[in-house]
């Protein structure tokens, strides 16, 4: 097949992908408008999924933040909202309040007559809570005509970067305090993004900030020993987390704090969620605007593009 014409069937092929756009680390989306081109009797929704928590304080300052700033950037979708966590749910429900699971929030919808399904999770990375998700959602998604999901906080390069640049740089202004971001952790191989985020702010020369995990990779021994690295004797703690509840209020706020000092070190806690501060809030409104107007082609769609014409579209494939 001769090159000219492997770019012409190309161009055919994207042309039936409608248009064939880049965004980041050469990930291949196609501009498809969820919401924008709703015909009679479609109709679109947004679903935010949290986690979850039982602490009424800490749910207003994030969760709900989140939901008002995603509600805001598209004016007429409905907006649903469903916790993932099914002992947060119960807890709840104990005191009279009633949270909606995923699959729940799906079934409601659909009774509801929407068509259209953007699902917006609070998740900071790729782990355990984003891979049930996704794995519910494929469950329903014959209910639906398009159901699309946005990938967590952090996921693509870009993301991390973004979050150093627009969140941590500015967070960690003292250059006398080191910065120790504690995130949930993980047992399975997703942990391995906490340590992408350290190895990142190390090749950034941000030295003083470093990530440690509660459960998982890299550990409080692990964030120690960095710490020692920097030979600063103030430390921050601040969760690297979505909502700052039970483990910020005990696991960071008592037992890091306190092994901390009993290292010789000066501890303040700065206990704000990540849901707490505008520039999070934005970029969870930026994913999901850009979810709602681009979707993601899928590994086999590219396959069969590369099997017609030879021309690779991203480096992902390799």
């Amino acid at each position: 097949m001769s090159k000219t014409y492997r770019l012409i069937l190309f161009g055919v092929l994207c042309m039936l992908f409608s248009n064939v756009v880049v965004r980041g680390e050469e990930k291949i989306f196609v501009e498809s408008p969820l919401f924008d081109s709703l015909r009679e009797g479609e109709r679109g929704a947004i679903l935010m999924v949290h986690f979850g928590t039982t602490h009424d304080d800490t749910r207003v300052r994030t969760l709900d933040a989140l939901n008002h700033a995603v509600g805001a950037a598209f004016p007429g979708i409905e907006l649903c909202e469903a916790y993932s966590s099914r002992i947060v749910c119960k807890r709840l429900r104990d005191r009279g309040i009633d949270k909606l699971s995923p699959m729940e929030a799906m079934d409601k919808l659909r009774a509801e007559g929407v068509t259209h399904l953007l699902i917006v999770p609070s998740q900071v990375i790729y782990g355990l809570e984003m891979k049930a998700l996704e794995q519910e959602v494929e469950q329903r998604r014959g209910d639906f005509r398009e159901i699309r999901l946005t990938t967590p906080l952090l996921f693509y390069e870009k993301d991390y970067r973004e979050l150093i640049d627009r969140v941590l740089v500015p967070l960690a202004k003292d250059r006398d305090t080191a910065y120790l971001l504690v995130g949930h952790g993980t047992y399975d191989s997703s942990t391995a993004q906490y340590a992408m985020l350290d190895h990142f702010l190390m090749d950034r020369g941000l030295s003083q900030i470093i990530v440690g995990c509660i459960e998982g990779y890299p550990y409080y021994d692990q964030a120690l020993r960095r710490l020692r690295a920097t030979g600063l004797r103030r430390v921050c703690l601040m969760p690297l987390m979505m909502v700052a509840g039970e483990h910020a209020k005990h696991d960071i706020s008592d037992e890091w704090a306190t092994a901390l000092r009993d290292e010789g070190y000066e501890v303040t806690v700065d206990a704000r969620g990540l849901g707490e501060l505008p520039e999070v809030q934005e970029l969870v409104v930026e994913r999901a605007r850009f979810f709602a107007h681009y979707r993601r082609l899928l590994i086999g769609e590219k396959k069969k593009i590369y099997e017609k014409t030879g021309v690779k579209l991203s480096a992902e494939d390799e």
